[in-house]
């Protein structure tokens, strides 16, 4: 997987207007980004495509091309 691939996690906002929150690998770190200033809510179907998103990340995170050398 490449550092450009994100999953995109469909949410809401406290006021109930749609956000969506991206699940990215940088530098091999897993990144999570949230609707800026705003507290994400999660439907349980929404929260489970977040772990997955977090989960695929992570491996993808692993692969020896996101490792980072110390040469």
């Amino acid at each position: 997987m490449a550092d450009d691939e994100k999953w995109q996690v469909s949410c809401r906002d406290v006021a109930g207007r749609r956000r969506s929150m991206a699940v990215y690998v940088n530098q091999g770190n897993v990144v999570v980004v949230a609707p800026p200033g705003e507290t994400a809510v999660l439907a349980p179907l929404e929260a489970g495509r977040l772990r997955a998103a977090i989960r695929e990340a992570v491996v993808a995170a692993a692969a020896p091309e996101h490792t980072i050398s110390d040469r």
